[in-house]
């Protein structure tokens, strides 16, 4: 870590599904000369808007923002590729003396800027992805559990893009490197989002009612024209798995946004336990 990379400070937005973090993050932007770099691994794609929630031109309120829309689909991405784009972008807010932000829900993600880490240079194995896409999730995590116990005590069990990704560099490495305790690359504050359960639960009902209004669904199909089912949907995220399942006929209306609450829910829970590691430095927002 350099003397100069010591002095320059960034802003960390984190926080679970629905718990306001992109408005947040808006706010700190318009108070501190910021700008905003996206670390969700979802809205890196485009198209994938309403089901993201991807913030429009109007929420950014003039705040320049990054890391949105930057590949098609299904282009693989990988916490390396999204390191090396958005180092050189924190590099280039600091040269006009404005602040990054960081904001978003992959921890992945923010871990990969705000951690000085090195990240695996694993390429992708074709052959092996198609093995294992051909598996159920509950399998790829027992799989990852018994040839990296480590790795799959610390992994989300339910996310298949994490453990297929986990199960490639094991084949090439032999277990997924790890550094116990790397030291921050920037003076670095971080902002935890800490919404109750509660709260949670009332915004993301809310929220899944504005996007349908606002044509969700026709994103869906507009995706699945493409030649995409639902099972395929649910790389890009549960609110396309489960709208997809909707326009297969599979489920009723009714049971999609409940399966959509619910998961969101079980999602939010995810991510407040990864997000526990950051309590002791991070300023906690009830």
């Amino acid at each position: 870590m350099t003397k100069n990379q010591t002095e320059k400070e960034i802003i960390v937005v984190v926080g679970p599904t629905a718990s306001g973090k992109s408005d947040f993050a808006v706010d700190l932007a318009l108070k501190n000369n910021g700008e905003i770099i996206s670390a969700d691994s979802r809205q890196i794609f485009k198209g994938l808007d309403l089901g993201t929630g991807k913030i429009t031109k109007k929420e950014m309120k003039g705040v320049k923002h990054y890391m949105l829309d930057v590949a098609d689909i299904p282009t693989e991405f990988s916490v390396a590729e999204y390191k090396r784009l958005a180092l050189p972008i924190i590099e280039d807010i600091f040269s006009r003396g404005k602040t990054p932000i960081i904001c978003g829900g992959t921890g992945q993600y923010i871990d990969s800027i705000i951690f000085d880490q090195e990240i695996p240079k694993v390429e992708p194995n074709k052959k092996l992805r198609d093995i294992l896409e051909n598996k159920k999730t509950e399998e790829l995590f027992e799989e990852l559990l018994k040839k990296d116990s480590r790795r799959g005590k610390d992994i989300d069990k339910y996310n298949r893009v994490r453990l297929v990704r986990a199960l490639e560099i094991i084949e090439e490495l032999g277990e997924v490197p790890t550094q116990e305790t790397p030291s921050l690359r920037f003076k670095t504050k971080i902002y935890l989002l800490n919404p109750t359960r509660e709260i949670l639960k009332e915004r993301i009902t809310k929220r899944l009612e504005k996007r349908l209004k606002l044509g969700m669904i026709d994103e869906v199909k507009k995706i699945m024209k493409k030649g995409y089912n639902s099972d395929e949907m649910k790389r890009f995220g549960l609110e396309y798995k489960y709208i997809g399942k909707y326009l297969e006929g599979e489920i009723s209306e009714n049971e999609m946004k409940e399966e959509i609450i619910n998961k969101s829910m079980q999602y939010a829970k995810r991510q407040q336990t990864w997000n526990a590691k950051y309590k002791e430095i991070a300023e906690i927002i009830k």
